[in-house]
């Protein structure tokens, strides 16, 4: 995730009080300098930065921590306390009949955000459409309907029109079937005159319900200005944050959240448009700070259960896998479901303890299943007959031989399958026989785990 360096950063300097049941107040002035280093690196305002470090740093030599806790749990809750404080509450988006009316510089990622919000409301049950108003940028109108296409939603747009606010207006008349309009209009390069005026007279025709800046990860120290010139033309209610898959350091969007009194409506990542969130202040700093999203990690796993065809399979029963043998056809099953949730990197950031940096403290080979060699090994199923299939065990040297002949793929690729079939039956051994009371042990093992930091959680299986 795109603010992984911060969150790496603030858990180094809180492991420095590993072992300590007091903390002094050198220990306290050694852990805001560092968090304030931190801050000040990822963009954040320096106004910012030094309001958040003097509260850490006034209830760190005030509260008393409770008793049992140590002191690095116990500055842990206040760091994580106030950095919510700090990001605020999600942009309320109640799902009902709405106009939501995007704006942001070009290249901010409007109207990649446009369809994942569109996809978002049909995953709630809602009708969206995409209006597509922007006449500047070659290419605007085709890439907003093959993103609309991909939604699977309405959409409209006149790609020979040169009047944004007559497009915007027979957009609504063309998708008043809808229950939310999602109106995209263009950006530049800059914050320029046109711009301003272009959107305000879009948005006093569409009358929005709301207006959502459109800010991309990197926007750095920019974000200040930027967000006030749009707030004070359209008024601004929440924030969209793109790309923060990439590397940029992502304060800045923090920076301009606080700079318009709004707060963060969505979080992007990816090009699909299926890589959406709705920003959660809680979720969002837990993973920041490796605590895990249980809550966001359960709702990518029913997600991709559901477009995998897991819960409307006949011949498939999850529950299965916790009675009988654990065959190449589960294995594929779950390979499908993984590929779904989004990128490794991602999945692990939700897993309490395992968040950002645990990967690279993991064995080699502990998840060694890429997306390449998942396509591989779907492959190499293909080749396989029926029984083999259901008894991978008895595959020997003659059928792999077949196989890999048939499939294309080496013969040793096809052992790699077969080893990393044989893993995961194993581990699937270790849940048959479980009781409730062990199935809650174990989860709250992972909590805790996460909570501290350290080697709990997911961990210890790998």
């Amino acid at each position: 995730m795109v603010l992984d360096d911060l969150g790496s950063s603030l858990r180094g300097t809180l492991d420095k009080l590993r072992g300590k049941s007091r903390i002094s107040e050198e220990d306290v002035d050694e852990i805001v300098k560092e968090i304030q280093r931190s801050l000040l690196q990822a963009d954040v305002d320096v106004s910012l930065v030094m309001e958040l470090s003097d509260s850490i740093e006034e209830r760190a030599l005030e509260e008393e921590p409770p008793g049992g806790t140590s002191a690095r749990d116990h500055v842990l809750r206040i760091v994580y306390e106030e950095l919510v404080d700090l990001v605020g509450d999600s942009t309320e988006i109640p799902l009902e009949n709405q106009t939501i009316l995007l704006a942001g510089l070009q290249g901010s990622g409007k109207t990649t955000t446009a369809a994942k919000m569109a996809w978002w409301f049909s995953k709630k049950g809602l009708r969206p459409a995409i209006i597509q108003t922007d006449t500047f940028r070659p290419g605007a109108y085709d890439q907003a309907k093959q993103m609309a296409e991909r939604a699977e939603v309405a959409f409209y747009g006149d790609p020979d029109g040169d009047d944004p606010v007559k497009i915007a207006r027979d957009g609504l008349d063309a998708t008043e079937d809808a229950d939310v309009h999602i109106v995209d209009t263009a950006g530049r390069h800059a914050l320029e005159d046109d711009l301003i005026s272009e959107i305000e007279d879009i948005e006093s025709t569409v009358e929005p319900d709301r207006s959502l800046l459109v800010l991309d990860a990197a926007i750095g120290q920019g974000a200040k200005d930027q967000a006030r010139e749009f707030d004070d033309s359209i008024g601004i209610d929440g924030v969209a944050i793109t790309k923060l898959d990439g590397t940029a350091k992502g304060g800045g969007a923090l920076t301009a959240v606080d700079e318009t009194g709004s707060t963060i409506a969505f979080l992007g990542s990816g090009e699909t448009v299926q890589d959406i969130e709705r920003f959660e202040p809680d979720s969002f700093i837990s993973r920041l700070l490796g605590m895990g999203d249980l809550k966001q990690l359960t709702e990518r796993v029913e997600r991709a259960m559901e477009e995998t065809g897991l819960k409307e399979d006949d011949d498939w029963d999850p529950e299965d896998l916790m009675k009988g043998e654990f065959t190449l056809k589960d294995m594929r099953k779950q390979m499908e479901a993984m590929d779904n949730m989004g990128p490794l990197d991602q999945v692990m950031d939700m897993i309490p303890g395992m968040g950002g940096g645990m990967m690279d403290q993991l064995p080699d080979d502990a998840m060694d299943v890429t997306q390449e060699r998942m396509r591989n090994f779907s492959v190499i199923m293909d080749s396989m007959t029926e029984d083999e299939l259901e008894n991978p065990r008895s595959i020997g040297a003659s059928q792999v031989r077949r196989i890999a002949k048939g499939s294309g793929q080496s013969e040793e690729t096809i052992r790699e399958l077969l080893d990393q079939h044989k893993m995961m039956a194993q581990t699937m051994k270790q849940f048959q026989g479980m009781g409730d009371g062990d199935m809650q042990r174990m989860m709250k093992q992972m909590q805790q785990g996460g909570g501290g930091g350290g080697g709990g959680g997911f961990g210890g299986m790998f």
